[in-house]
């Protein structure tokens, strides 16, 4: 099912000249990012449409990182920017659990600490929750892109595409960064898990008959390619098994059929095959392309 958004959105703006803010409360997990959290604030102070609070969450980093929240936080308005911390490391499903727990707004959006966000980003996402208040969780396209690379053009109408509420075959469509969800969904991440649970979040929302849905503007970049490239989605053998590990979760809550979980396995091996295949060329190949990012 699709549908576009309005064709002459009105014209950008600073954050700062508005005075309006979206109903959203941005989380970021922070786990030794002292050196990348104050660009990923600085690409959510810098919407059109700023949300009303980030808060960021130190998961025990252990390091200098959060010192380096407080003083992020302390270069904007006093309780824009909020700082918690886990008294012990939980990966990311439970810094991102905390500060949902901790959100006053009706929407929640994620950005990783290494990520950033494009200045039109939650400007056309509350566009397209304004035209279809029954989507759920909304998601759009992501590109990996040097840090010093310019925003990708944004091209009108922007089509709006609903998601049928079964388990996509071919990829997540759901990229975290991406997301901006309803803050009172009856789901949390998993804190058992430390890899795929993102995905297995995603699931869960879409196989329970919520609307989900994804826009196809590139509205968040990442800075490293999203496999391959080191840290916990690097180690592309443990993510491939997490994934069996959440279609079997899921089968087991009866959210997938047997067929279903079959046929999404062995597409499962052909990308895993895939993504081997691609790193292994990365690494003889020139430093990292201004790409859309791969399924």
């Amino acid at each position: 099912m699709h549908a576009t958004i309005a064709d002459n959105p009105p014209a950008p703006t600073r954050a700062a000249d508005t005075g309006q803010a979206a109903p959203v409360s941005v989380v970021v997990p922070c786990y030794r990012c002292a050196d990348t959290i104050a660009e990923a604030v600085a690409s959510v102070a810098a919407q059109r449409l700023p949300p009303a609070e980030v808060l960021l969450v130190d998961d025990c980093s252990g390091d200098g990182t959060l010192q380096r929240l407080h003083e992020v936080a302390a270069s904007y308005p006093p309780g824009w920017v909020k700082v918690h911390s886990l008294p012990r490391n939980g990966g990311p499903s439970g810094a991102r659990n905390l500060g949902w727990e901790n959100a006053t707004q009706p929407y929640i959006a994620f950005l990783d600490a290494d990520d950033t966000w494009h200045p039109e980003k939650l400007a056309i996402q509350m566009e397209v929750l304004a035209a279809d208040p029954g989507i759920a969780l909304l998601a759009h396209a992501m590109n990996v892109q040097p840090r010093t690379a310019p925003p990708p053009p944004v091209r009108r109408p922007v089509p709006v595409r609903v998601l049928p509420n079964r388990l996509p075959l071919l990829g997540s469509p759901f990229p975290t960064a991406s997301m901006v969800l309803r803050r009172d969904l009856p789901f949390r991440f998993d804190e058992r898990r430390r890899r795929a649970e993102d995905f297995m979040l995603w699931a869960q929302i879409l196989l329970s008959g919520y609307r989900c849905a994804r826009i196809e503007p590139v509205l968040a970049s990442w800075h490293k390619p999203p496999f391959g490239a080191g840290g916990l989605s690097g180690d592309m053998d443990a993510m491939y098994k997490a994934a069996i590990d959440v279609r079997r979760s899921l089968h087991q809550q009866g959210l997938i059929g047997g067929a279903r979980m079959h046929v999404a396995a062995a597409l499962g091996i052909a990308r895993h095959a895939r993504r081997r295949v691609l790193t292994y060329a990365r690494r003889f190949s020139n430093p990292m392309p201004h790409r859309r990012a791969e399924p």
